[in-house]
């Protein structure tokens, strides 16, 4: 079977008695697998003679606000071109071989959802974050059109190779960036069970063999003969061990009488490195210590809504500072934290000292390297529930 990423299906139903916004929703994944059956032999019949659809062109109005999300919640870490590995190894989002093979599901879901265990959070309101989904569609859409990528047919099949040959070829080519058990080291971590989730073998060889334009990323097909990279695409698929999106009890956010913790206590003496940096374990005394500061949350909203260090808040650094700087007190020591391991968090407290906020810091160690030190996290509450916009 070929599909197109649920294009045709977006442009048959959104005007028509079922609201594609609900459709897509997870929790309606029952619906969307009821339209998604009723056409699909049609759809790959039509599409196998005619080619992928077109892809839905915006309006000069969604173009504009498409432009702006990005500039506000993607520059940090992919850069301003879109060039990627600005921070955290954040990749290319204007690589022509992901757009043509990826839209749009591949890059909504990642934008929608986040990647457990990355620095990328969920930006889709369901789970906390800031944008509507027709905000995230949107913007998916302005990428590809960026990008100047033509789309190609991506087959749902499953690729079949030596999975054994595969693995010593992933070893010798591929670990080095991407890590021995598909982490990410300088690379995105292939071996995210999000990224299995949502991505086809044929998502995933095409990018093997046409490599990322624009990144260190080669076109293995010019290195590695068709046998040997499904057999690396049949070893990557074969570490998948399933994955349910946990969906997000959203809990209430604290309110701003609750900025403050251990408002009785003294406060921090902490040394700071470069007049910026605290260290996870001079943060983690002071808080034994219940010494008097405000937590800063710098990450995208839905992240603190699985996991945060105690008695912080959302203070994301896409926030209107101007804004919100009136509900916080100059007069409190301020550690900010993000997962990139410090650039959000960097980001906050300079945007803070402009404002004449002279007691910040920064987590040096950022929240992943605060929980492999053992230090403990608050976590949020959450369901398991099948991600129906994954199926």
């Amino acid at each position: 079977m070929t599909i197109f990423c649920g294009e045709k299906i977006k442009r048959n139903y959104s005007k028509g008695d079922i609201n594609l916004a609900n459709v897509l929703r997870p929790s309606n994944a029952l619906l969307y697998l009821l339209v998604l059956a009723a056409p699909m032999a049609a759809i790959a019949e039509e599409t196998e003679e005619e080619g992928p659809s077109p892809i839905r062109t915006l309006t000069a109005e969604q173009s504009e606000v498409a432009a702006a999300n990005y500039e506000k919640y993607c520059v940090l870490c992919h850069g301003a071109e879109r060039q990627g590995y600005v921070n955290d190894h954040a990749p290319s989002l204007r690589s022509k071989s992901l757009f043509e093979s990826g839209i749009p599901h591949a890059v909504l879901r990642t934008l929608s959802y986040g990647r457990q265990g990355t620095a990328m959070g969920g930006y889709l309101d369901e789970v906390g974050g800031p944008l509507t989904l027709d905000e995230t569609w949107d913007l998916t859409y302005w990428l590809f059109e960026q990008s100047g990528a033509v789309r190609v047919a991506i087959s749902t099949e499953a690729v079949l190779g030596d999975i054994e040959r595969g693995e010593i070829l992933y070893q010798q080519e591929c670990s080095l960036c991407h890590g021995e058990n598909g982490e990410g080291v300088t690379a995105p971590a292939i071996g995210n069970p999000s990224a299995l989730a949502y991505n086809s073998d044929e998502f995933l060889r095409y990018a093997i063999q046409h490599g990322r334009d624009g990144t260190e990323m080669i076109a293995f097909s010019e290195k590695l003969s068709a046998a040997d990279i499904d057999g690396i695409t049949a070893f990557i698929r074969s570490r998948a061990s399933g994955w349910n999106a946990p969906q997000t009890v959203l809990r209430e956010l604290p309110t701003p009488d609750q900025y403050v913790i251990n408002k009785d206590g003294e406060d921090p003496d902490f040394e700071l490195t470069d007049d910026l940096y605290v260290s996870a374990a001079d943060l983690y005394k002071a808080l034994q210590e219940k010494r008097k500061m405000m937590l800063l949350d710098t990450r995208v909203t839905s992240v603190w809504q699985t996991a945060h260090i105690e008695g912080s808040f959302t203070l994301p650094y896409y926030s209107d500072f101007d804004a919100i700087v009136v509900d916080l007190p100059k007069d409190v020591m301020v550690v900010a934290y993000c997962s990139c391991p410090r650039a959000a968090a960097e980001w906050v407290v300079q945007e803070l000292r402009k404002r004449d906020y002279k007691k910040t810091a920064v987590l040096y160690e950022g929240i992943y390297g605060w929980i492999n030190l053992g230090y403990p996290v608050m976590h949020g509450d959450i369901r398991e529930q099948i991600d129906g916009a994954s199926l």
